[in-house]
C-alpha cells in the first residue's frame, strides 16, 4: 500500500482541479492503451468482447453505488436534509441528461446494425456514430471522478482522496477493455490499424473535460455536491442499462457477459472499500 499512499499524498498536495484533470487523463490514457491492442491482434472473439463489456458494466454499477450514491445519501443526511431527496433528484437528473443526449446526438452502439442507429436521422459514417456512442458513455465517468475530487476540496468528510483515486482506478480498469472493444470493431469495418486506434482513444478524450467541469462546479457550489454525486450515478446507470447491457446480448455469449459483469462489480467494490 506504500506506493498508493505516496500517490494519495501527491494528489492531496496539488490543486483539486488539477488532481481531477490528472486522474481523468489517466483514465483516458488507459483507454488509449486498450485501443492500442489493435496493433497486435488481427481479430478478437465475440465471446471475449462481450465479457469485457460485461466487466465494464459491473464496474460502473458498483461505482455508482459505492463511490457516488452512498456518499450522496450520507452527505444529504449530515446536512440536515431528507436523506433520500437530493440523491433521488440528482439521480433522476443524471439519467434524464443522458436520455436527452441520446435523443439529440446520432450514434450507434457496438455490435448493432447501422439500421439500428439512434438519435436524429443522419448520413454520418458508421465509424462516427460508433465513436459518438462511446463518447456519450464516457461523459458520466469523467464527471464522477471530477465531482469526488471537488468534494474533497470542499472539505466534505464523505469524499476522500482515497475514494476519488479508487474510482479513477476502477474507471481506468474498465476503460482498458473498452478501448479494445471500440477499436476492434472499427478494424473489422476496414479501417487501418492506426485509424482504429485513433478513434478508439478519441472516444475517451471527453473524460478530462468532464472531470474538470465536475470539480469546478462542486468547488463553487458546495451545497450542490449530494446532487452532483447522484447525478453522475444516474448518468452511469443509464449508460449501463441503455447501452452496455444490450450490447452484450446480441449474440450467444450472454453468460460470459454476465460473469464479466459480476467480476467488474466485485473489483470495483473491493477498490472502493479497500482504498476509499
Amino acid at each position: 500500500m506504500e506506493p498508493f499512499t505516496a500517490i494519495e499524498r501527491f494528489f492531496t498536495s496539488i490543486d483539486p482541479v488539477l488532481a481531477a484533470f490528472l486522474a481523468t487523463t489517466f483514465t483516458w490514457l488507459v483507454t488509449a492503451a486498450g485501443a492500442s491492442l489493435v496493433f497486435f491482434f488481427g481479430n478478437a472473439s465475440r465471446k471475449w468482447l462481450d465479457g469485457m463489456l460485461g466487466f465494464t458494466g459491473g464496474v460502473m454499477v458498483a461505482a455508482s453505488f459505492w463511490s457516488l450514491l452512498t456518499p450522496s445519501i450520507e452527505m444529504s443526511e449530515r446536512m440536515g436534509n431528507i436523506p433520500w431527496l437530493a440523491p433521488a433528484i440528482g439521480f433522476a437528473a443524471g439519467a434524464l441528461f443522458l436520455f436527452a443526449l441520446d435523443k439529440l446526438l446520432p450514434h450507434l452502439h457496438i455490435n448493432f446494425d447501422p439500421a439500428q442507429s439512434e438519435g436524429p436521422s443522419t448520413k454520418w459514417h458508421k465509424t462516427t456514430l460508433l465513436v459518438l456512442a462511446i463518447t456519450l458513455h464516457n461523459i458520466p465517468e469523467g464527471l464522477a471522478v471530477g465531482v469526488l475530487f471537488g468534494g474533497v476540496a470542499a472539505g466534505m468528510p464523505e469524499a476522500s482522496i482515497g475514494g476519488a483515486l479508487a474510482l479513477a482506478i476502477g474507471i481506468g480498469l474498465q476503460n482498458f477493455p473498452e478501448g479494445f472493444a471500440v477499436s476492434m470493431p472499427l478494424r473489422r469495418q476496414g479501417l487501418s490499424k492506426f485509424r482504429s486506434f485513433w478513434y478508439g482513444q478519441l472516444s475517451a478524450i471527453v473524460e478530462p473535460v468532464a472531470g474538470v467541469i465536475g470539480a469546478v462546479a462542486v468547488i463553487h457550489m458546495q451545497g450542490f455536491l449530494p446532487y452532483a454525486l447522484a447525478f453522475a450515478a444516474g448518468a452511469m446507470i443509464y449508460v449501463v442499462v441503455e447501452e452496455v447491457i444490450p450490447e452484450t446480448q446480441q449474440d450467444k455469449y450472454t453468460d460470459i457477459a454476465t460473469l464479466g459483469f459480476i467480476g467488474g462489480f466485485i473489483v470495483m467494490m473491493i477498490l472502493d472499500v479497500a482504498l476509499g
